[in-house]
């Protein structure tokens, strides 16, 4: 919201500048974006008559003036603006007069006419971007006076950025209690009186929706004459709160709007066809808006009707067809209290946000609507003239906003803030907020008044309290506190440990929406049921994840239209699998996942580069499953995954239940999702990690350890996992280690088999192994590859 200084100054003036006002606003919670002045940099423009106006002899669009400015003699200048006339009060540049740009006014000739001055517009005084010929001011303006001085130009804009729970302060009003507070000075509100009636001309007022409008004034007025120009001073303070001047009536609404922060609206009378409803639109309705746009309306858009047709939307935007115009000669003015919840949230539906809609969905005085009408009748009266007919009220008193009573104790307030105020001083800010303070024995009984929305709960009036009495006059004092160890278990496998792992690994950690897109989600998982959200951020963000690959996959194509070749993403989450047993109707999983697309390492000149492959990835999940004290009970199975390559998908299994999953991205899939290169990837349930494996001290052998390869041949199906499994069964504890150190088809290898050379590595703690003992383990272990998988040595 923006205002004027002057303006909030003419309610409430403490004697402080405006940058520490600025500062007082702001730390008080109405953060202050920025300070404009009102007009530019300029001085020697002073207020002057037009005494003479003629044509110029040699220029059609020019003419010959002669100004009084308060001087023994009248200056002759030379003008171009068409609404140049005699008799007009205008703001007069003199010679030597510097304009905002450092623009002197010289003497000058124009078309062989001397020009002793400029009669200027509101746009080269910098008080508008443009305007329609130079500035007309008040025939009653004095004559030689400084413009500044005259205009009160040595004024400044002042926008604030309100928080949605400060609907109070969207007016000057609001603002001036604010100000009055902080500062323990007095308001001086202008009197708005009563109008008397000088007509019986009204219309009645059925309230069809009473808990979305419980109360609603209205008013006739006859006889206006829209001829009139809005006074300057009206133009000017609307200017500087950054409203455009439209017309007297619009004016005078705009103008309650920003001193009470109470919305308006008015309606050509001749246009209404029986009494005032407020009622929910029908099925199909439609109306015209006041920017001739033609909308169909929900039946949840409350609406101001008359006994025929829908006039505006309530609290929203007015209808065309009832808008006031030129032609308008008579009107009748509304003032209403909307619920909140009844607006809110409606304008978005039509696309519109407005200054009503913005005030009446955070809440407005449900007590100021006949203040409101009656300084707006007022005002018209006296820029527009008119007969005025009575306020008629209807109300339904059962809806209104009912008055919050709040118990706060001297000891929740000490042990909240850290701090003891006085407890007269928190009776007088309390008092000084417009709050009801009776004081008790343990603290204060408040009552509520109706334009703080924002209070309804004792936390409520202690944010007051502190924030009134200033947060940086309460003591930074630390709290003293015993700490004690955490407990720790160092069996605990933390998922720190395995991001930290992860990222030793060369990979990055992302973090992605939990919501996907389900047109990409459908390509990894078709015909698997999501959970789809009901009101999205948008269409492609509509879906509850089932899995990390489509936010992973994603951030690999962002970083490959970003001409980032090498990529190593992992990502610690939860997804989200559509279960009627679970609560909520969904089942929420930990899962740590990861992707792989491109070169195993980073370009180097002493290392051969290759893509990194199905193994590669398979190495960094076995390096995450040896933290566990059950690495044995994992294995690795072929399977199928939807959204994995048929041949290269492995299961990941504990004791059974499948626990992830890991393998090359499906071919369809990268194709339609625009992946470029092999993608490889992996997701494991958090769950199924347990405790990780505790190191426990051992004796380190001192007898030689003893190496013996062999080379077996056996079926392309046999997995080494399943043969490393049956030759540690024999191998025992003098087994200590067991590689695969060749793999090899092809010549000397029948089809269908492959080689396997194995490097056995044998020791014991208690003596030296001799060749007879070391020739029993390789015996054996021949023995069980023959009976269990038909391997027979390699010649």
């Amino acid at each position: 919201m923006k205002f004027s200084e002057m303006w909030l100054r003419q309610w409430v003036n403490p004697a402080i500048d405006t940058a520490t006002l600025s500062e007082q606003l702001s730390m008080a919670g109405l953060e202050v974006d920025g300070i404009e002045p009102v007009a530019g940099v300029f001085s020697g423009v002073v207020v002057g008559e037009v005494v003479a106006c003629g044509p110029h002899p040699d220029a059609d669009k020019l003419q010959i003036t002669q100004i009084n400015v308060g001087q023994p003699e009248l200056l002759d200048i030379v003008c171009g603006a068409k609404n140049c006339r005699m008799g007009l009060k205008v703001a007069v540049a003199k010679v030597g007069a510097v304009l905002p740009g450092d623009f002197v006014i010289k003497k000058a000739k124009l078309r062989g006419q001397p020009s002793n001055g400029m009669l200027c517009s509101f746009s080269e005084l910098g008080m508008a971007d443009d305007s329609d010929g130079i500035m007309e001011l008040p025939a009653d303006a004095p004559v030689g006076i400084d413009i500044r001085q005259y205009l009160e130009l040595d004024d400044h804009t002042i926008e604030v950025d309100l928080t949605p729970n400060r609907a109070d302060c969207l007016g000057i009003k609001g603002l001036a209690r604010e100000v009055s507070v902080l500062n323990n000075s007095s308001v001086c509100q202008p009197e708005m009186a009563a109008v008397t009636s000088t007509i019986n001309a009204q219309k009645a007022i059925t309230l069809s929706a009473p808990q979305a409008c419980p109360r609603y004034l209205g008013r006739v007025i006859r006889d206006v004459d829209l001829s009139q120009s809005s006074p300057l001073w009206l133009t000017e303070k609307l200017r500087r709160c950054g409203v455009r001047s439209i017309d007297p009536v619009v004016d005078v609404t705009n103008y309650v709007l920003l001193e009470l922060g109470h919305p308006m609206h008015a309606f050509d009378l001749d246009q209404l066809s029986g009494d005032i409803d407020v009622r929910y639109a029908h099925e199909g309705e439609k109306l015209v808006l006041l920017d001739e746009t033609e909308i169909e309306l929900k039946t949840n858009t409350l609406l101001i009707a008359d006994s025929e047709k829908a006039l505006a939307m309530a609290g929203i935007f007015g209808g065309l067809q009832s808008g006031v115009t030129g032609e308008t000669k008579h009107i009748f003015l509304e003032s209403a209290f909307f619920s909140p919840l009844a607006i809110a949230g409606k304008a978005r539906q039509y696309g519109l946000h407005t200054d009503a809609s913005h005030r009446y969905e955070r809440g407005v005085d449900p007590q100021l609507q006949r203040t409101a009408i009656e300084r707006a009748t007022a005002l018209l009266l006296q820029i527009v003239g008119g007969e005025p007919g009575p306020v008629v009220e209807a109300v339904a008193a059962e809806h209104l906003p009912k008055t919050a009573e709040i118990s706060l104790s001297e000891a929740k307030l000490l042990r909240l803030l850290g701090h003891a105020i006085a407890k007269p001083e928190v009776t007088g800010i309390l008092t000084r907020l417009g709050l009801t303070v009776l004081e008790t024995d343990l603290g204060w009984q408040v009552t509520v008044p109706g334009y703080r929305f924002d209070i309804s709960i004792s936390e409520d009036l202690i944010e007051e309290i502190a924030r009134v009495y200033g947060y940086n006059n309460i003591p930074n004092v630390s709290p003293q506190a015993a700490l004690s160890m955490r407990k720790f278990s160092e069996a605990e496998l933390s998922v720190q440990r395995m991001r930290d792992l992860l990222a030793d690994r060369g990979y990055q950690e992302a973090i992605t929406y939990s919501f996907v897109d389900p047109k990409v989600q459908q390509i990894l998982f078709p015909g698997q049921p999501s959970l789809d959200l009901p009101n999205p951020i948008s269409a492609d963000m509509s879906a509850m994840r089932l899995n990390l690959w489509p936010g992973l996959l994603q951030a690999v194509q962002h970083n490959q239209n970003r001409q980032q070749t090498r990529l190593r993403f992992f990502e610690y989450g939860l997804k989200f699998i559509p279960d009627a047993a679970a609560a909520g109707g969904v089942r929420q999983v930990e899962v740590i996942g990861g992707v792989v697309v491109g070169s195993l390492s980073n370009e180097h000149w002493a290392m051969t580069e290759r893509p990194a492959d199905f193994y590669d990835i398979k190495g960094d999940v076995e390096a995450l499953l040896s933290m566990t004290s059950a690495a044995a009970e994992f294995s690795f199975s072929s399977g199928e995954q939807s959204a994995l390559h048929p041949g290269q998908t492995a299961l990941i299994s504990r004791a059974g239940k499948t626990v992830g999953y890991l393998g090359a991205l499906h071919p369809e899939a990268e194709r339609k999702l625009g992946i470029k290169g092999k993608a490889y990837l992996f997701e494991l349930e958090l769950a199924a990690f347990g405790q990780r494996a505790i190191v426990e001290a051992a004796d380190l052998s001192k007898y030689p350890a003893n190496r013996r390869d062999l080379a077996v041949v056996v079926k392309s199906d046999v997995r080494f996992a399943d043969i490393t499994a049956s030759i540690k069964k024999v191998g025992v504890n003098q087994l200590v280690d067991l590689k695969l150190f060749d793999v090899y088809t092809g010549q000397g290898v029948a089809d269908g088999y492959k080689s396997l050379a194995i490097a056995l590595t044998l020791q014991d703690k208690t003596r030296t192994l001799e060749d007879k003992d070391i020739q029993l383990v390789v015996n054996q272990v021949v023995s069980v590859l023959k009976d269990e998988f038909d391997a027979t040595l390699r010649d």
